[in-house]
């Protein structure tokens, strides 16, 4: 049986949730319940095979609301609602998050992992333990939103189900008893201090003893709420991480709280002395204070971020008759826009104009294309695989949905031990340390005087804080990140700005990536086309959004654009459809006539000054070509100047034409490749990485999707385009290719500021620690300083990173 042994009696506790039990009336075998909801619980988990769940933590799991068929959940059942709460669906899959509020443990993950197991409509769940959110995505005909949240509540994890901006109120309802603890606390503080005014001025007034008993009394009614509600959080926290064999940061400051209080409530009710209270409400008045403090940094640098870090991508909207390029995020309801083929579609929309085959796979993980009409609603993070569509805006882009989506979507690579994962292991051991150091010094002071000895001991547990070190790497890497934004570099998340530290190997790809499109020297050769023939051309290259396809498009003259039918895109050899009941065809030689030897008459004919041809056929008749000369881009040099000491590549898809060329930017020590397929650009990487390199890929995201994918940090160069690939790491507007080199060296910037922020934060412990032991710093002063070393790190790491953001014109 599962018991508690005391010393007068024997309690029952609940198998599942660790509650005591009035009695084993409720029980399966040996195991003892508290209800019928925790043994229905056991029996779910056992039928199911999920009974590892308890061995992963002691009573890990949560008592259930009992649910009676009353319908509580019937609302789910309305199609209106399920479109509020849904993230996306085709019909068969779709995807919901939930916020749920009782997470609390290793154990709960595993079970909300494994939600499949019990359910079989549903596909897969994902934990966001901070956050406390589930994502599932679950199939339609297997299962419903109202079985799901019928489960999880069966579970004893109800979701909040809110659907006026649920994540918003959450946040709002922190940060009031955020307030109203700091409130609490700070009013009890100042009145505890006023009524302890007396035994302050005793040296000079003896105080009469029975009003010294009735303020003695009034304190420890002013610092109960003090201790019972504004520290709760401290202590939930701290037996959280006990329960999860975790010594935090909150261990020594609730052992140190605790101390204060009970001695002061011993004192004061013996008569002993006056306590502490004064020092305990303090205390926690001022730890709360700082906190309120980080938790408004934060807010300001997720503001940041959202407002001033928006992806650097552009869609085509149409106003008026005429196409212009616009930011992702200026779009706004109602407004209609272009979306090529490979393109992604940025926020929920109508399909007004075209046939969607939608691929999903950036949301599902199913390359499935999804067929589309005009009128139906097309979500979010799905991509166009044929024509050019029109769409309507139905909902504002949501930037963190996509970062979500982008993190989920991307495989993770073999980590190394990192400079985060190494300050989390310091900050782990720190806390034993310093419970180990307290003990050492109270078995040392409790033999001079144990009012010493405890004032010692809850000094040393609030002045030593491994916060500093916890803080160092997410304020800076965080503000690194927004200042990128800002320069329009938009990072996947944060560690990848201590992965560009690390890259001594830099791979370009040469089209659209260190040459300007639009500044392409272009003209035909051939025969003269008529106008409808230009008219077809220019309609089939509309639907592209390869760097050549845009230069073309451009190029010919404005006019009335036809439809266009069977419409394919083969990366790396060229695209083809039918237009005006014409077969045309555009790309490589071997593709448009593959039959002939077109190319390679060609190639020895090709003026030197070309680098890039683009051939055409209408109706399998060769019609010639589009001659380019790429002009590089201005700040190339520059670019390349300060990266100098890196190892330096160039792969191309076209002929080697420009050698000489990006000889005179590359020098001779650069490796130049040129007729390189998709897969020869992946195999060069993988080379590589063989020799041990640290590889950062810059291209266009379209021909080298897998080398960006396979690189330890690929980026994705975008211009006035949608080109983006949940592959890349980063995507950089090429308004800011010139500051590539700032990027990097910045980034290594980053991990000296990290350094100095450690040694800055072992000093203060040091330091604290040292006053401490010695009987130097009062519990009060204490817990003014531990505070003050976070608010510290936070302003070293967000005022060097600002600074040296601008010697470096970033800012």
């Amino acid at each position: 049986m599962n018991k508690v042994e005391t010393d007068t009696l024997e309690k029952l506790i609940c198998f599942h949730c660790g509650d005591y039990c009035s009695d084993d009336s409720i029980s399966i075998g040996e195991k003892i319940f508290c209800c019928n909801g925790c043994k229905t619980v056991y029996e779910l988990l056992d039928n199911n095979k999920l009974c590892s769940y308890y061995t992963l933590n002691d009573k890990p799991g949560i008592s259930p609301t009992p649910i009676s068929n009353n319908g509580k959940f019937d609302f789910l059942d309305s199609a209106t609602l399920k479109k509020e709460l849904i993230d996306f669906t085709d019909g068969e899959i779709s995807t919901v998050t939930f916020f749920i509020p009782q997470m609390h443990c290793s154990s709960c993950i595993w079970l909300l992992e494994n939600l499949y197991k019990i359910n079989s409509g549903i596909k897969y769940s994902r934990v966001n333990f901070l956050e406390k959110k589930l994502s599932v995505q679950f199939k339609e005909s297997d299962t419903s939103l109202k079985a799901i949240v019928e489960l999880l509540s069966s579970l004893g994890y109800e979701p909040l189900l809110d659907l006026a901006n649920s994540g918003k109120k959450k946040n709002e309802g922190i940060n009031k008893r955020l307030y109203y603890k700091i409130g609490v606390a700070g009013f009890a503080f100042g009145n505890i201090m006023l009524l302890s005014f007396p035994e302050y001025l005793s040296f000079i007034n003896k105080v009469d003893p029975f009003l010294d008993r009735v303020f003695g009394f009034l304190i420890i009614l002013l610092s109960l709420p003090v201790f019972f509600f504004s520290s709760s959080d401290y202590f939930k926290s701290a037996f959280g991480g006990l329960k999860e064999k975790v010594l935090n940061i909150d261990v020594p400051i609730s052992l140190g709280i605790a101390i204060q209080f009970i001695r002061s409530l011993y004192e004061i009710i013996t008569g002993a002395g006056s306590g502490y209270m004064d020092s305990m409400s303090g205390l926690v008045f001022f730890l709360l204070v700082g906190k309120l403090f980080q938790t408004k940094t934060y807010d300001l640098l997720n503001f940041e971020r959202d407002y001033k870090s928006f992806f650097p991508l552009s869609v085509t909207t149409r106003k008026a008759g005429k196409e212009t390029s616009v930011p992702v995020a200026n779009l706004q309801t109602g407004d209609k826009f272009l979306v090529r083929n490979n393109e992604l579609i940025p926020a929920d929309s109508y399909l007004l104009n075209g046939n969607g085959f939608i691929d999903y796979s950036f949301v599902t993980g199913e390359s499935r294309p999804i067929e589309k009409k005009p009128g139906e609603i097309i979500y979010a993070g799905g991509k166009q695989t044929g024509t050019a569509i029109e769409l309507e805006v139905i909902k504002k882009v949501s930037q963190s949905y996509i970062t979500q989506l982008w993190n989920d979507h991307f495989n993770k690579k073999m980590e190394k031990k990192t400079f985060s994962h190494r300050s989390d292991v310091i900050a782990k051991y720190f806390t034993s340390g310093i419970l180990i150091i307290s003990m050492i010094a109270f078995i040392y002071w409790i033999q001079i005087s144990l009012v010493q000895a405890v004032n010692i001991v809850t000094a040393i547990l609030i002045v030593a804080c491994p916060c500093a070190l916890a803080l160092s790497i997410p304020f800076t890497f965080g503000n690194t990140m927004r200042i990128f934004g800002r320069n329009k570099f938009y990072l996947r998340n944060i560690f990848l700005v201590e992965k560009l530290a690390k890259i001594n190997s830099i791979i370009f790809d040469k089209t659209g990536t260190i040459t300007k499109p639009e500044s392409s020297r272009i003209h035909f050769e051939g025969n003269a086309l008529s106008k409808d023939e230009t008219m077809a051309v220019k309609s089939l290259v509309r639907n592209s959004s390869h760097p050549l396809s845009r230069i073309i498009y451009d190029y010919l003259p404005e006019g009335n654009h036809f439809e266009v039918k069977s419409f394919s895109e083969i990366i790396g050899q060229g695209l083809e459809g039918t237009v005006n009941n014409n077969s045309v065809k555009l790309g490589s030689g071997s593709f448009v006539n593959p039959f002939s030897k077109i190319e390679d008459e060609d190639l020895a004919q090709q003026q030197k000054s070309f680098d890039t041809t683009v051939y055409l056929s209408i109706n399998n008749e060769p019609k010639g070509s589009y001659k380019f000369s790429n002009l590089y881009r201005d700040e190339l040099k520059e670019v390349i100047s300060s990266l100098k000491n890196y190892e330096l590549s160039v792969l191309s898809g076209d002929n080697d034409n420009e050698k000489n060329n990006l000889i005179s930017y590359f020098g001779d020590s650069a490796e130049l490749k040129f007729f390189q397929t998709p897969s020869d650009k992946l195999d060069f990487v993988r080379q590589l990485q063989e020799k041990d390199k640290s590889i950062l890929m810059i291209g266009d995201g379209l021909n080298d999707a897998g080398a960006l994918k396979a690189s330890d940090a690929g980026i994705s160069i975008t211009e006035n385009t949608n080109n983006f690939t949940p592959a890349s790491d980063a995507i950089l507007d090429a308004d800011s290719f010139g500051k590539l080199g700032k990027f990097i060296e910045f980034s290594k910037t980053n991990i000296k500021i990290i350094s100095t922020s450690f040694v800055l934060s072992v000093s203060y412990n040091v330091l604290g620690l040292y006053f401490a032991v010695t009987g130097n710093l009062t519990p009060l002063i204490a817990a003014i300083l531990m505070p003050v070393s976070s608010i510290s790190v936070v302003l070293f790491a967000t005022a060097t990173t600002a600074l040296f953001a601008k010697r470096r014109g970033l800012l």
